[in-house]
């Protein structure tokens, strides 16, 4: 198939990217390389998917209206994995507009390139964010999500309207993928295990919020992509069981889904912090901290719609992941200045 991947020299996009071109499809990504963290390392990652011939590579940005229509025009994408957004519960304090422009126009960009260009199945990345003041865990997709408590949770929240809006009055297939706390090599450096890494290696403190009483359901980068692309393999249809009287969230009687893609395995952050630190055989300084706005002090993913639709539900040990995610990091920056 010939497949767009939004956001293909970022974290997620690159490693579906790569699974996708190892099945032998044929992949066009784009990306607007802006610097909300190292742009070297988003050339990186596309440097790693250059030498597939089936790869080709567009800067672009989701929220200008013409390049988006111009290149649903040329290409006639089949199917269409959406991950690329402005990421970040923290910077949507500081910078609330970026979010506004890539994902809610960016994603109505989206949506009407496929709409227009009859896009067999979208799949979009939401948000374990959308969960917001929610405490009933485990977070299950039939559960109300009307609570968000930041500006990058809302957004995502409002992507799966948006889509399941497109679903009903265009019947277009879209699916909607809540992730949880996705780490791993390649991944991006504003994320904890990257944050603490480079601290503890350079001998720095690291900010540890909440006084480390969190629970995240820290879920590795290969369950990530391996979810994402057997869940594009299975266009939704309507759900002959929806009933309009008492509505499921997680279904429709458009051809609409929302999945949770998480590792149903919540760990203490202390724990994750002393897993890195047997790691890397170093102890870390903790600069213990109060909650942040915007953050939840528990995630915790229910994984059996996502295990009945494709017979997969991420199970990577976090000690496994962080070790991989080390052995990619003291390889990448060996000999070169630190990020």
């Amino acid at each position: 198939m010939k497949i767009l991947v939004t956001g293909a020299a970022g974290f997620i996009g690159m490693h579906v990217a790569q699974r996708l071109l190892a099945r032998g499809d044929e992949v066009v990504g784009i990306d607007n390389l802006n610097d909300y963290y190292d742009v070297n390392l988003k050339l990186a990652r596309l440097e790693a998917l250059k030498p597939n011939k089936r790869f080709r590579f567009e800067k672009a940005d989701i929220s200008d209206r013409n390049a988006m229509s111009r290149l649903f025009e040329a290409e006639k994408f089949e199917r269409v994995v959406h991950l690329a957004a402005q990421a970040g519960v923290r910077y949507s304090l500081v910078n609330p507009h970026a979010y506004i422009e890539s994902n809610i126009n960016g994603f109505t960009n989206i949506l009407e390139g496929c709409r227009r260009h009859r896009v067999e199945h979208l799949v979009f990345a939401s948000s374990s964010s959308v969960y917001g003041g929610n405490t009933r865990l485990p977070f299950s997709e039939h559960d109300n999500v009307d609570h968000p408590v930041s500006l990058y949770a809302a957004t995502k929240k409002s992507n799966e309207l948006m889509a399941h809006a497109y679903s009903h009055l265009f019947r277009l297939p879209t699916t909607g993928l809540r992730f949880f706390t996705v780490y791993g090599p390649w991944g991006r450096p504003d994320m904890a295990l990257f944050l603490f890494t480079k601290a503890i290696l350079e001998d720095r403190p690291i900010d540890v919020f909440n006084h480390g009483k969190m629970q995240r359901d820290f879920t590795y980068i290969d369950d990530i992509m391996e979810g994402v692309v057997r869940v594009l393999d299975r266009v939704p249809k309507p759900a002959s069981s929806f009933d309009p009287r008492d509505p499921d969230p997680a279904t429709s009687d458009a051809p609409y889904r929302i999945y949770n893609i998480g590792n149903h395995q919540p760990v203490e952050l202390m724990t994750y912090i002393e897993t890195l630190e047997q790691a890397l055989g170093r102890t870390a300084k903790k600069n213990l901290l109060p909650m942040q706005a915007g953050d939840v002090p528990a995630t915790y993913a229910d994984t059996e719609d996502l295990r009945a639709l494709v017979g997969f539900a991420p199970a990577t040990p976090v000690a496994e992941g962080i070790r991989r995610f080390i052995d990619w990091y003291r390889g990448y920056y060996a000999g070169s200045a630190r990020p």
